[in-house]
Parts: structure tokens; C-alpha cells; sequence
């Protein structure tokens, strides 16, 4: 028996939301008094012995060019391959786009409960439970899962990372993957910022900005703090921003350290994508907007008026 961790890659390094799953997974472990390990798929250039801080003892890899792109039914093949070898009973992955795909293949495969969105380490004293958001992240739900395997997607930034000075036994693992059905025609990159589903910290503008020759407040502040840069929907679709940039219901659900709403009325559908957020600040001079009633921190204010003295303050703080 052992915990078996789903290592994300991307251009040949390991995603942070997958070494908050290492941390997780051998944490987990540590509760069944067993060992863990982890799985990595496609070519990394990241040091893999280096996955031992996490808390893995061994890391098996299938270095095989075909495996850079993300194929869901062939990576889930794969994984369920290795969790039989080494008689995996726990599998975590990251909730994350990879993760939402494979998990339900692989638990179809291995005949797994799966609880996916998970926020807590399971409860173990009785059972396995384990907690999750539920209804867009209105409410926690605790799920017990009874199948002699078990599958754990965690949601990014809800599990902090602890670090050793360990080191994990990688191991290639012998098998043949099958052929991609996936055809990769063209990839779009987006280089130079930092990734939306990556982010500790998040600055977010709406309409309230009025146009995009004034964006350059929020590019300041998140510049300035190390953050991602958001938008809400119909930002987006006015083509002030891009729509990689668009959080909410329909567009990317983020749970960061920190949320700064700038112009933003709050709308049900943009709380839905980001109310997973550990601290949500909200800068509004409409003081009915509804994101008051969701924020940590709230400024009634015009924003024009507001986010200078903070970049200001933010600026005086760092010595800039």
C-alpha cells in the first residue's frame, strides 16, 4: 500500500499546484503510516530527486516525447498502470485543468471514489472523509470514500507547502504508451506574466476603470506586488483585456492568497469563480456594490482616487 502523487508538468517543470499536491500526498501517507510516491509524465528538465523535500520517497518517470502533450485517456492509462504496480491506494492530483480531466478516466479504470475540489486533509479516525467545496465554493461538503482506492483531486492553494532537505529515488517505470487521438496544431503562448492558476496574489479590474488606457493601474500594483493580473467578463469581452485574463463563473475559477477587485460591482457569477480566495480586497465607490458583502476588506472610494495612494504606499513599503 502507498499514496501515489500525479506530478503536472509543463514545458519540462513541475507546476507549483503539483507540489502542493506532494506536500498533501505526504502528509496523507504520514496518516496511513505508509509511504509515498509520485509519477511524472513527458520530458523534465526540473531536478526530480529534488521532490524528495516534498515528502516523496520515489519518483517514477516515463520519459517518452509523446507524453509532453497532455492526453487524458492515455496519461490516465499510464497512472493506473504504475498505481497497480506499486499497489497504490490513495492517488492525488491537483484539481486543476489536467487534473479535472484525468481523474474521473483513471477512477473509471481502477473502479476508484474520487472527490475532487478537496480543501482538507481526510479524516481518517473513522473512514476516509474528505472535505470540498461545493456550489461553487458556497459551502463545504465532508464525502466519505468506501472503494478500496481512492482518488483525491486537491484545489490549488488550499494545502501550504512544506519542504525537507530529503531526496526521492527516481525510477523509470518500463511501458509502452499507447498513440495520442490528441493532435496539437498550433499553441498559443502566453510568456512573461505569471500564470492566473499559479498566482498567490491576484489584481483584478472591471468596468469601473472605464477603458483600457487606465489599466496601467492595476499592471502597477500587481508589478509591484508579484501578482497575476485578472479581469472580470465583460472586460473581456470589450476587448480590454485578453480573455486568459477573464475569472469567474465562465471563465477561470482561482482561489489566491489574495484578491484585489478594482471597479468590480461583484456580480454572482464573477463570486463564483473567485470566492476561494483566502483574502478578498474590494475598491468600489458604489457602497451597495455586492462584492462588499463577500470581501475581508472593503474601500468605498473612486478608484482613480483610491489606487494611487496605494501604489504609493505599496512603493514606500518595498523602498522603490
Amino acid at each position: 500500500m502507498s499514496v501515489l502523487i500525479f506530478l503536472d508538468q509543463s514545458e519540462g517543470q513541475i507546476k507549483k499546484s503539483s507540489l502542493e499536491a506532494a506536500s498533501y500526498g505526504a502528509k496523507v501517507a504520514q496518516q496511513l503510516s505508509t509511504s509515498a510516491e509520485a509519477i511524472v509524465l513527458g520530458n523534465v528538465t526540473d531536478d526530480l530527486a529534488a521532490i524528495g523535500n516534498y515528502g516523496i520517497g520515489k519518483v517514477h518517470t516515463i520519459n517518452n516525447d509523446a507524453l509532453n502533450n497532455m492526453d487524458a485517456q492515455v496519461y490516465a492509462k499510464l497512472i493506473a498502470e504504475v498505481a497497480t504496480s506499486i499497489g497504490a491506494k490513495v492517488i492525488i492530483f491537483s484539481n486543476n485543468f489536467n487534473g479535472k480531466a484525468i481523474t474521473p478516466r483513471l477512477s473509471v479504470r481502477l473502479k476508484a471514489g474520487l472527490v475532487s475540489g478537496a480543501v482538507a486533509l481526510p479524516d481518517t479516525t473513522n473512514g476516509f472523509t474528505v472535505k470540498k467545496n461545493v456550489f461553487s465554493g458556497k459551502a463545504f461538503a465532508n464525502v466519505t470514500i468506501n472503494t478500496d482506492i481512492k482518488i483525491i483531486a486537491l484545489n490549488p492553494n488550499s494545502y501550504s507547502i512544506t519542504t525537507t532537505d530529503a531526496k526521492a529515488e527516481v525510477l523509470p517505470f518500463a511501458t509502452t504508451a499507447d498513440a495520442s487521438k490528441v493532435q496539437v496544431i498550433s499553441t498559443d503562448k502566453v510568456v512573461g506574466e505569471i500564470p492566473l492558476s499559479e498566482a498567490e496574489i491576484v489584481v483584478s479590474g472591471g468596468r469601473g476603470l472605464k477603458g483600457p488606457e487606465n489599466w496601467a493601474m492595476v499592471t502597477d500594483l500587481a508589478k509591484l506586488l508579484g501578482a497575476a493580473t485578472a479581469c472580470s467578463r465583460p472586460v473581456a469581452d470589450s476587448d480590454w483585456r485578453p480573455h486568459h485574463e477573464h475569472v469567474g463563473q465562465t471563465g477561470l475559477a482561482i482561489a489566491p492568497n489574495l484578491y484585489f477587485a478594482i471597479g468590480i460591482s461583484g456580480a454572482i457569477q464573477h463570486l463564483a469563480g473567485v470566492n476561494r480566495s483566502k483574502v478578498i480586497v474590494v475598491i468600489n465607490k458604489d457602497p451597495e456594490a455586492p462584492f462588499f458583502k463577500a470581501a475581508d476588506y472593503g474601500i468605498v472610494g473612486d478608484a482613480f482616487e483610491v489606487m494611487p495612494k496605494i501604489i504609493d504606499a505599496v512603493k514606500k513599503l518595498k523602498g522603490v
